[in-house]
């Protein structure tokens, strides 16, 4: 709904809500891609994936995960402009940049996830083996090899950091100069019309780096193994079932056009 209710109105037009879009789009991804295994681990039985599958899966983890950040990095930087620097905003973020943006977002997501993709193929696994995770994620599936995996993880580590080390701390820079501009802001009534234009994206951007610090940051053994599978929901399912309900709830406009088109109907 947040999708097309972006792309059919004119008054959502607007870099903050094109950005909205993309994350919206990119959420749908992540539930095709996790909840059916999710699902499956929950019967009786259990889940088995082939390893064909594993590795798709696992490609999408990272590509997700990494797209997602980027975007959020995107995101911080637009309201950086937006509050920062108003008068400018308009003629700097422009279609052409929010294009840009979004494509290197998007681009840098499928490069990672192809760069960390490719070395896991040449491990050795054997012909029988449990995953002690919810879905095939990169940890899980690396230690379920029977060859030498030094290099893999060397690769990982290099790729992680500009999947999370840089757009992180560029967030946090973007943040920091967002609350200083607001505090500035001489009239009450205006410091609040501004915090509430980036505090859905701040809970968001909190919730998902959050778990993913949780879940990469911690030892793969035992009760941390349990506590990294738990937060690692957070970033699969959880945060993509409730950013559009944080971004559409907290968001007045959004509200409005989704109001008016269900009267409509």
């Amino acid at each position: 709904m947040i999708v097309i209710t972006v792309f059919i109105h004119r008054r959502l037009h607007s870099p903050m809500y094109f950005f909205l879009g993309n994350l919206s789009f990119l959420d749908i991804w992540y539930i095709i891609t996790f909840m059916p295994t999710i699902l499956g681990g929950l019967l009786p039985e259990g889940k088995t994936i082939s390893f064909t599958s594993c590795i798709m899966q696992c490609f999408f983890a990272g590509f997700l995960l990494a797209t997602e950040c980027w975007l959020l990095m995107a995101m911080a930087y637009d309201r950086y402009l937006a509050i920062c620097f108003p008068l400018h905003y308009t003629k700097v973020m422009d279609q052409q940049l929010c294009l840009q943006l979004a494509g290197i977002s998007w681009l840098s997501g499928f490069l990672i996830a192809s760069c960390v993709i490719f070395p896991i193929q040449q491990l050795h696994f054997s012909k029988l083996n449990t995953i002690d995770h919810f879905f095939c994620d990169l940890g899980p599936l690396i230690q379920a090899a029977c060859s030498d995996t030094s290099v893999v993880e060397i690769d990982i580590f290099v790729v992680s950091v500009f999947a999370l080390l840089i757009p992180f701390p560029v967030i946090i820079v973007s943040y920091t100069f967002i609350i200083s501009a607001i505090i500035k802001i001489p009239s009450a009534i205006g410091r609040e019309k501004a915090f509430s234009t980036c505090s859905s994206h701040l809970l968001v951007v909190g919730i998902y780096f959050g778990s993913l610090i949780t879940t990469y940051s911690m030892p793969k053994t035992g009760t941390f193994l349990r506590i990294g599978k738990v937060s690692s929901l957070l970033y699969t399912t959880a945060t993509p079932l409730l950013n559009p309900i944080i971004y559409a709830l907290r968001n007045k406009a959004i509200r409005e056009v989704l109001g008016s088109a269900l009267r409509k109907t």
